[in-house]
């Protein structure tokens, strides 16, 4: 390993050489100062990796050689020894973005840690990280294996996330590579445990299934109208679990997490389909049957998602609701400045919803513009893409302002999305619907192995539009392509953000209740 240089600055240097001699002895090149002047110029001429600045020297004090120094040199890191222990200059150093503080006399062992800390940092988290998950992935391996209910699904899912989260940060590619195969492996067995037990559980006959996109609204968001705050439903369309905990932090500024659960998205995992049950706490074709003017079906014109408020204030009456409640769409960032300066007129409500859209928009926009995809490349620059456009937008403004007024929080989604790679071959006619993860109709052609397909869709309350309508769902990474132009297809589609068929991402969803501080 290559040794790292520092220097050392102080105007009795010559009584600091065992404390040197000690740290060239665990590898580090020092190089000495007596003054101020000479570190500026040292530094001029050569690539420290760090500096030990002594804050009393005559001529030009550390605090003077410390601001000089970060004016050219910003990045350097620069730790501070003082004799003083006086507050004003602790707040001045740590003010001038110091590394570190430390206070004479100090021993060799607190200058190699304070080095340690400063220059090794973020490898020696890295190192820890990735230990810690080689020890983890024998175990999640282990737990594949088994027959696992729901809720050790959802179990198995944090623990993916969490470790993709924290090997983030590391730059151990082969370990993120070991943890992909993971996750794939993991969505392989998923797929098969939704294939067993989907319709089984929508239809009563099997016990320890999850908490439904048609069921969460009159379980969750509906016992919370019994408490005397004002409360806000925030549904952020198309929010993933790791997208969800990569805006916990800031959402942790102004609230506290009382409740997060995973619940399961419906199939198809799309808007039109998860989100009309969700308001109307309804299965699709439980909606077109009470609705029949109001559900469109895919090959339908119109907008499908245009009813949402009808179906809420329907779902609320059913349930003996009689309450004063609001819903608002944010579709783009003029409507979302203007609901945020809205929002104390928001609080004499029982009940406000506000669906945001953005996290759609952005899968969409990556798929169709160029600058989006460079920009979204991969999984952990999808989730800083929503990370900062979650910083600056509006939303974070409204949050905000619900946690100043004492208002409780609810944050939802109606289904993830997955990044496709696998193109998986279907042949239909005209009339099949668009969406690249499932597709209904009369005619379809696809490879079963890579589909769950439900033949009768009244088995999955899917509405059918012919007497030979089929659904197919399909599974893992994979995405359909229609064998004409397919080359293109395939090479326009792959590694884009897609949702509506059967994996972790789409379908294991949070719900997270909060509290203001």
């Amino acid at each position: 390993m290559e040794k790292i240089s520092i220097l050392w600055a102080d105007d009795e240097i010559d009584l600091l050489k065992p404390h040197i001699l000690f740290l060239k002895d665990k590898g580090y090149d020092v190089h000495t100062a007596n003054s101020g002047d000479e570190v500026l110029e040292l530094v001029e001429k050569n690539d420290f990796g760090a500096i030990l600045l002594d804050e009393n020297m005559p001529g030009l004090s550390g605090l003077e050689t410390l601001n000089r120094l970060k004016t050219k040199h910003a990045d350097l890191p620069v730790i501070m020894i003082t004799k003083s222990e006086e507050e004003y200059l602790m707040e001045d150093a740590i003010g001038s973005k110091i590394s570190d503080y430390l206070i004479k006399p100090v021993n060799p062992k607190q200058i190699l840690l304070s080095l340690k800390k400063t220059l090794d940092n973020k490898r020696l988290i890295s190192e820890k990280t990735t230990s810690n998950y080689q020890q983890e992935f024998r175990q999640i391996g282990m737990t594949l294996g088994d027959r696992l209910n729901w809720n050790e699904w959802s179990e198995v899912y944090k623990k993916l996330v969490y470790w993709e989260l924290e090997l983030d940060s590391s730059k151990d590619e082969s370990m993120m590579e070991i943890l992909k195969m993971q996750k794939s492996e993991a969505n392989t067995q998923f797929c098969k445990f939704i294939e067993n037990n989907y319709i089984s559980w929508l239809n009563g006959k099997q016990p320890n299934g999850p908490l439904f996109s048609h069921t969460v609204f009159k379980n969750r968001v509906v016992p919370m109208l019994d408490k005397p705050e004002t409360t806000f439903l925030v549904l952020i369309d198309n929010l993933r679990y790791d997208q969800w905990k990569v805006i916990q932090p800031i959402v942790a500024e102004y609230f506290k997490v009382e409740n997060e659960e995973l619940y399961s998205s419906i199939l198809p995992t799309a808007t039109q389909y998860a989100r009309n049950a969700f308001f109307a706490g309804l299965m699709p074709s439980e909606i077109e049957k009470r609705f029949p003017k109001l559900w469109l079906n895919d090959e339908d014109e119109g907008g499908k998602n245009m009813h949402e408020e009808e179906l809420m204030l329907d779902q609320l009456k059913r349930l003996g609701k009689d309450i004063k409640v609001s819903y608002n769409k944010i579709t783009n960032h003029a409507a979302g400045k203007k609901l945020a300066e809205n929002m104390s007129n928001l609080m004499q409500n029982k009940l406000n919803v506000i669906v945001y859209n953005f996290v759609d928009m952005l899968s969409h926009a990556r798929t169709e513009m160029e600058i989006i995809r460079e920009l979204a490349d991969d999984e952990k620059a999808y989730r800083s893409i929503t990370l900062s456009w979650f910083e600056h937008s509006p939303l974070h403004d409204m949050l905000k302002q619900i946690a100043a007024k004492k208002g409780r929080l609810i944050i939802t989604t109606d289904h993830g999305t997955i990044k496709v790679s696998e193109p998986s071959k279907v042949v239909g006619d005209k009339n099949v619907n668009t969406n690249l993860r499932y597709k209904q109709g009369k005619s379809l052609d696809y490879v079963k192995k890579e589909v769950f397909e439900v033949k009768n869709p009244a088995d999955a309350f899917l509405p059918r539009q012919h007497m030979s309508t089929t659904f197919v769902f399909v599974k893992e990474d994979k995405f359909f392509a229609y064998p004409n132009n397919y080359n293109y297809y395939v090479s326009y589609y792959r590694n884009t953000f897609q949702h509506g068929g059967v994996s972790l991402e789409e379908m294991i969803i949070p719900y997270v209740t909060l509290s203001a501080k």
